[in-house]
């Protein structure tokens, strides 16, 4: 991060601090950060070119900033402002949407309007430094572990890592279906930028058309779309469709396949929703999406969106999924998942992430890539290549974080130019140590449950308990077990209640007959 980007972070997260104090969350800072920043680039925009501005008459940042709008005055239109633009359609509409006022002293709102935003010429920085401002303040608001956000984060290192090993070219359409605040789509689209020389056609594609993403929940998406804006992508006006939508991406199968998945899902295993009983009571109920293009019906998220990210490619389409281990051993419906997705496409690489990197404790990941293909009798995995970056590496957010230069060997080993000459750096006599290890089709088929849940190197801190994780760490990781054991369990019993309770409505409905 630049000087320049860095002082603006340190610049308005001071103010949060003080923000914070009239119980306004991280998120609900950065929201409102968003939609001023908004007001503020498209009154210098239309400043600088002339052109007419997008915000309505009345609306805009001029009449936010006017000096005669203090007090409950500024308050009011501050809260019409964000309503009007609410409802408008486009870039407005995404960033607006459901937009409400979290700053409740007007005296506090004028001086984050007039002195920290308006102080600032937005339009003069680069779109690094304004999108590494912006990204830094997204990091810290993932930091805030109370307030969840970290879920929507994906650390930078891994992410570029990732989009180095698949290399997006000019002219391909790059999808994230579970995008948080865009760290893929923005990744992709500096490696295309700076590995290419774009002609304008490209650079045109490149802006509007190659990046695509979904997300699910509207304030997080509100801070993508900006997040993206600040860097350069995707339109400013109303004249074209946004590049990210608020939906949830498991609801449909896809209209349009897409040449590259990258993604992230979120974390929390199993849908479900909300019900309110005939007798009053609140209830969970678990959510499945009954589609015809998936293999199996399940309720464990994960697993659904891998079967989505399938459905999402071309044929020859090509995907990078982070996911946690359970989709790598889990029976039942994980188990026909593995063993379609080994049939159906070409499952060539799986990167085992180490603990200690993502924001929410006690992630166990990976990176699964695979290339759609068509039709055949015979699997079109042949070889499935797999680097452990787990055992025996310590990585923490605090005192070790991990650096895109951790990955540099693992980004070699990939060998995106051919993968036809990897070669392995494991070897049984040679060096037991090696990281990068290779298995056949018919060792993964034969193994239970087709798991993929394989490691070989020998666990250090099992012998040495020096070496063993801090107390805490461990804690921690038990308490994530138990959690988890117990939201199947939960889940097992809410749907046998759900049986019973069917059965019972049919008994006294056949008793009434």
């Amino acid at each position: 991060m630049s000087d320049q980007s860095e002082r603006i972070v340190k610049k308005l997260w001071s103010y949060c601090q003080v923000l914070r104090d009239d119980g306004l969350s991280y998120q609900d800072y950065l929201e409102q950060l968003t939609f001023l920043l908004f007001l503020k680039m498209a009154d210098e925009r239309a400043a600088l070119t002339g052109e007419e501005q997008p915000i309505p008459k009345g609306f805009r940042w001029e009449d936010l900033a006017n000096p005669k709008m203090e007090g409950v005055k500024l308050e009011q239109h501050y809260r019409d402002t964000l309503k009007k633009l609410g409802d408008e359609g486009g870039m407005l509409g995404l960033i607006f949407r459901k937009s409400q006022n979290k700053i409740q002293d007007p005296a506090k709102l004028r001086r984050l309007v007039v002195d920290l935003i308006g102080n600032e010429s937005w339009l003069e920085m680069t779109a690094d430094v304004k999108g590494d401002a912006y990204e830094g303040l997204l990091e810290r608001n993932a930091q805030d572990v109370k307030g969840g956000a970290g879920q929507y984060f994906t650390p930078r290192p891994l992410i570029d890592a990732i989009v180095d090993c698949v290399q997006p070219k000019p002219g391909e359409v790059i999808a994230d279906p579970a995008c948080g605040t865009g760290g893929f789509l923005l990744s992709t689209h500096t490696y295309v930028a700076k590995s290419f020389k774009l002609d304008k056609e490209q650079k045109k594609h490149l802006r509007y058309e190659a990046l695509r993403g979904t997300e699910l929940v509207d304030g997080v998406s509100r801070l993508c779309a900006m997040n993206l804006f600040l860097h350069g992508v995707g339109p400013d006006d109303d004249k074209r469709k946004p590049p990210i939508k608020t939906d949830d991406s498991l609801r449909n199968e896809p209209s349009e396949p897409v040449d590259v998945v990258l993604t992230n899902p979120p974390f929390g295993k199993k849908s479900s929703i909300t019900v309110v009983n005939d007798e009053g009571e609140t209830d969970k109920e678990s959510v499945t999406y009954n589609r015809p293009d998936f293999w199996t019906t399940t309720s464990n998220k994960q697993l659904n969106f891998v079967q989505h990210v399938k459905s999402l490619l071309k044929i020859h389409g090509r995907a990078a999924v982070v996911v946690p281990d359970n989709v790598l051993f889990e029976g039942g419906a994980g188990e026909k998942i593995r063993r379609k997705l080994l049939q159906e496409c070409d499952v060539h690489t799986l990167l085992r992430l180490p603990t200690g990197i993502f924001y929410a404790q006690g992630v166990k990941a990976n990176v699964l890539f695979f290339d759609r293909k068509p039709g055949a009798k015979e699997p079109w995995t042949r070889k499935l290549w797999i680097y452990d970056l787990r055992t025996n590496k310590d990585f923490t957010l605090k005192t070790r974080r991990m650096t895109r230069a951790d990955l540099d060997e693992f980004v070699a080993c990939y060998h995106a130019e051919n993968r036809n000459q990897r070669k392995p750096t494991w070897d049984e006599k040679k060096n037991p140590d090696g990281r990068w290890r290779v298995f056949t089709y018919e060792e993964l088929a034969a193994r239970d449950k087709c798991s993929l849940d394989i490691f070989w190197l020998k666990d250090e801190s099992l012998e040495d308990s020096a070496k063993l994780p801090d107390p805490h760490v461990l804690a921690e990781e038990i308490a994530d077990d138990l959690r988890s054991a117990l939201e199947q369990i939960e889940s097992v019993l809410g749907n046998l209640q759900q049986r019973a309770a069917v059965v019972e409505r049919k008994k006294l409905d056949q008793a009434a007959e």
